[in-house]
C-alpha cells in the first residue's frame, strides 16, 4: 500500500514523503490515527503544501523544545540498585524509571516511549537517547551503582597520543 504522510513518523518518514507500507500498518496504524492517507492522484497534488506546514510546525516545535534539549542533554541520572557480584543488576532500571528521574529533576514531561534504551541489567555508566523531536535527540548518562555505595564516576579516557620520534 502506498501511503502519503501527513504527521511525521518515528522510524518511518516526515510529512510529505510517500511510502510503501504493509496493507495492515497502514489500514489499521497509520490512516485511523491520521498520520497518513492513501496515495492518490489528488493526494500527491497536495505534497508541497503538506512540506512546508510540516516544515513549519517542525520548526516550531525544535524552537519551543530546544531549551529542555540542553537542560536534558546535560542530565546524569544515578540509581542505586541491588546487584550481584558479577555487576548483575536484581531487576533492572527502566525506560518508566528514567522518565520519572528526568522529570523529577528537571520538569520536563517524558513519556516513556520517548526514551530509546532496552532496561538497564548491569552496573556501570550507560548513555539513553531522549526523542524530544524528530530533530531533537539528547543523550541522558545514566550511572547505576550498588545500594549504600557512593556511586563511581569513571572519568573521561584521553585520547591515545601518537609517540613522535
Amino acid at each position: 500500500m502506498k501511503v502519503l504522510l501527513i504527521k511525521d513518523v518515528y522510524k518511518l518518514g516526515r510529512a510529505g514523503d510517500i511510502k510503501r507500507v504493509a496493507d495492515g500498518y497502514g489500514r489499521n496504524f497509520l490512516l485511523p490515527r491520521g498520520m497518513a492517507v492513501l496515495a492518490t492522484a489528488g493526494a500527491m497534488k497536495q505534497v508541497e503544501t503538506i512540506k512546508t506546514q510540516a516544515t513549519a510546525r517542525r520548526a516550531a516545535l525544535n524552537q519551543e523544545m530546544g531549551s529542555a534539549a540542553e537542560v536534558v542533554g546535560k542530565l546524569t541520572l544515578y540509581f542505586p540498585s541491588k546487584a550481584g557480584e558479577t555487576g548483575k543488576l536484581y531487576g533492572s532500571i527502566t525506560t518508566e524509571m528514567i522518565a520519572e528521574a528526568i522529570t523529577q529533576q528537571t520538569g520536563v514531561k517524558l513519556d516513556r516511549r520517548q526514551i530509546d534504551l532496552q532496561p538497564i541489567r548491569t552496573l556501570g555508566d550507560h548513555k539513553a537517547r531522549i526523542r524530544l523531536t524528530v530533530d531533537l535527540m539528547p543523550e541522558v548518562k545514566i550511572v547505576v551503582h550498588r545500594e549504600g555505595e557512593a556511586p563511581t564516576i569513571q572519568p573521561a579516557q584521553p585520547a591515545v597520543e601518537e609517540k613522535t620520534e
